[in-house]
């Protein structure tokens, strides 16, 4: 191991640097990207360790002044004292900075450690190690022996690359989607409802730049939400109640820079890692971080900070909009699909960027595809939905729309396309225990959410003329933030340039992504059909909103149709199928189809089920299975009839290995007494995308 010493560049306080490559010893600054080390050509492939050494500095960092802010924003989140907390954690200057002002923040809130007496209660870190490199794991062991120092108990997770590991320029993507679900998994886990993650406001000033470089609107540069409820991929029973997990994911450090970063390291002497991989020309953002560096100065910082400031103003004013719009207009139905009244909504009142979110945020619900919607498609829903009273179909986003029967054009459904890609069919469920059922962590996020809500309230932007970039892209914001006199002359064209230089590296990528996405999608689609057997007592998951299981019981209830005039009158009592066989029964899932519809009208008319015919014994109270699909079948068709034809292709049935339909739960269908069957519309993501704040 090689060994050096660094100069830091805002404090000018001596560090000391080491890291695994054989270098000979250098000076220089640990987070300068002009160094030769750091070069195009030349990235290190290890992790470089940097630790404060004793020094004046120390005791100039002020850090009563960021443990204040610190706090101030906790609340701003709706995060009490007693929360359990999770921590993303990296090892570098940011993740550092957020382990010491979590772990200072928990201790002053008289929680305190937990029964050990080493490690701070209620605080847990999650290290990712994305196994990229060779060294990574000595590295993660490093970074979780650091924050186990500072008493806050931490988990090491390696990342499992199923599929291989991801191709250089996917990589940072592929490593950032990987790290969200270890997160969630570990949170999940452990029955934790917040994460913090160390986004800070230079991360902002990147995205700014990034999206803007892609002609992104005013919601997309409002930038990063200050708090947002994340869904994880798993779904729970908790509280007698079916709940799809969240986790809120909380962004504590937005008004602290980067500079922040490192004189919170340095005040409290810890230590941090600079990552080379963070220097690479090859990723955007780095190339936007190094573009960034040489216009630091107080007056550029600031004004492009305000301007991002303005953006999030005019999106919390959006976000407010479409809530109240989504209250007074959408119906959801149980078969999974939306209504929208149109004469309610009354788009010709409705600003454009307003309109174009609230259709956005429906079909993303119904479709259960969190993709944004872009460009001619954007256009294209947005001429539809303002056409009253409608009269055509439109297949966008993974969702079908089209008039309501008998509304004349005045109320649009929008139901599931299963001719779109779409999300994985089918998955395991996850159940608690009776003892963890006790402490159900769903109900505690609900309260922190509330909590949050109540001082968001008190910063809402209640009329258009607060939020000042309605519908504008990205160069319409700049110039009307110039006029406005938000920013100065010398910023706007220090902004434009940077896009300019961002934008020519993005349009040489644009054909390639294309073809990458495609490919996914046709993968998608075929998966969309697939599944794996339910055994009976099973629960799944199906396409992200319907939660299916099934049994058998050899004890039959004679209310079967309750109401029905043609109830046999031989169903009377406790009757016994002949024909259950648990052992033999299989079944699988999958979207109705019009064979289903044609099957039910044929049972209705056929003596017997071809498939299913046994002979009802007289005397003895046993019933064949034909007799009664042909009596479930004509309950179920009256029931289909009420559903829209747009809205049946998406509803879930249950088959047997032959393909043979067994039941449609949604309708109350079922071929054999003695199954009973149940799909439940319980969306993984809600209407509206879930609580978040731009504050």
């Amino acid at each position: 191991m090689a060994r050096g010493l660094v100069l830091c560049s805002q404090t000018r306080t001596i560090a000391k640097l080491s890291f695994f490559l054989p270098y000979p010893k250098l000076w220089f600054k640990p987070h300068c990207h002009h160094h030769p080390c750091y070069g195009p050509q030349n990235i290190p492939s290890a992790r470089v360790f940097c630790h404060c050494v004793s020094s004046q500095t120390l005791n100039l960092v002020d850090m009563a002044k960021y443990n204040e802010a610190f706090s101030r924003r906790m609340a701003m989140a709706g995060i009490k004292h007693h929360n359990r907390i999770a921590l993303g954690v990296s090892g570098g200057p940011d993740s550092m900075a957020l382990c010491v002002l979590a772990a200072s923040w928990k201790t002053e809130g008289l929680y305190g450690f937990d029964n050990s007496g080493k490690f701070i209660d209620g605080l847990f870190a999650i290290i990712v190690d994305h196994g990229l490199r060779s060294e990574s794991k000595d590295e993660a062991s490093l970074v979780g022996n650091r924050v186990s120092e500072m008493g806050i108990r931490c988990k090491i997770v390696r990342c499992d690359w199923l599929n291989g590991k991801p191709k250089q320029g996917h990589l940072q993507e592929s490593a950032r989607d990987m790290r969200y679900k270890i997160f969630q998994d570990v949170c999940m886990q452990n029955q934790i409802s917040v994460l913090l993650v160390a986004h800070h406001a230079d991360d902002q000033a990147e995205l700014f730049i990034l999206r803007s470089s892609r002609d992104s609107g005013v919601l997309g540069l409002a930038g990063m939400a200050f708090t947002s409820q994340v869904f994880s991929s798993h779904t729970n029973f908790c509280n007698n109640d079916w709940k799809n997990h969240s986790v809120l994911l909380v962004r504590p450090l937005l008004e602290f820079s980067k500079e922040d970063m490192y004189k919170i390291c340095q005040g409290s002497n810890r230590d941090w890692v600079e990552d080379p991989t963070n220097r690479s020309p090859l990723f955007a953002r780095n190339r936007i971080r190094a573009s960034l560096g040489n216009l630091l100065s107080g007056t550029f910082n600031s004004e492009l900070q305000a301007v991002i400031s303005a953006c999030r103003r005019t999106r919390i004013y959006v976000d407010q909009i479409c809530n109240s719009l989504i209250k007074q207009s959408i119906t959801v139905m149980d078969q999974g699909f939306a209504v929208i009244n149109l004469k309610t909504l009354n788009p010709s009142k409705i600003e454009d960027i307003c309109l174009s979110k609230f259709i956005t945020l429906v079909l993303q619900f119904v479709s259960q595809r969190q993709r944004p919607i872009r460009g001619s498609t954007s256009k294209l829903l947005l001429q539809y939905i303002r056409t009253i009273p409608c009269k055509t179909s439109l297949t966008a986003a993974g969702c079908y729309i089209c008039p309501a029967p008998g509304s004349k054009g005045f109320k649009a459904l929008v139901c599931c396309s299963v001719d779109c890609p779409l999300p994985s069919n089918a998955e395991s469920f996850h159940t608690f225990s009776n003892v963890e059922e006790k402490h159900c962590f769903s109900d505690e996020l609900e309260q922190i959410i509330a909590n949050g809500k109540s001082y968001s309230n008190n910063n809402l932007v209640t009329n258009s003329s607060q939020a000042q970039f309605l519908d504008m892209r990205s160069q319409s914001v700049l110039d009307e933030a110039q006029r406005l006199a938000v920013i100065s002359e010398s910023t706007h064209r220090n902004i434009i340039s940077l896009q300019r230089k961002e934008g020519s590296h993005f349009k040489s990528k644009t054909d390639e992504v294309a073809s990458v996405c495609e490919s996914k999608q046709g993968t998608e689609h075929i998966a969309a059909f697939l599944s794996e057997p339910l055994l009976p007592g099973q629960t799944c998951y199906f396409m992200n909103r319907f939660i299916i299981s099934w049994k058998l019981s050899k004890e039959i209830s004679s209310n079967w149709f309750r109401g029905e005039p043609l109830s046999l009158s031989y169903l009377e009592g406790d009757s016994h199928c002949c024909c259950v066989n648990e052992d033999e029964m299989v079944a699988k899932v999958r979207t109705m189809i019009d064979a289903d519809w044609l099957y039910l009208a044929k049972l209705t008319k056929l003596p017997h089920s071809d498939n299913f015919e046994t002979t009802r014994l007289p005397l003895t109270g046993k019933i064949t299975c034909s007799d009664y699909s042909r009596l479930s079948a004509k309950v179920a068709l009256k029931s289909l009839k009420s559903i829209p034809v747009a809205a049946r292709k998406s509803i879930p049935v249950l088959v047997d290995d032959h393909g043979r339909l067994l039941s449609i739960p949604s309708i109350g269908f079922k071929h054999c007494p003695c199954m009973k069957a149940s799909a439940v519309f319980k969306p993984r993501v809600p209407l509206g995308g879930g609580h978040s704040s731009f504050l």
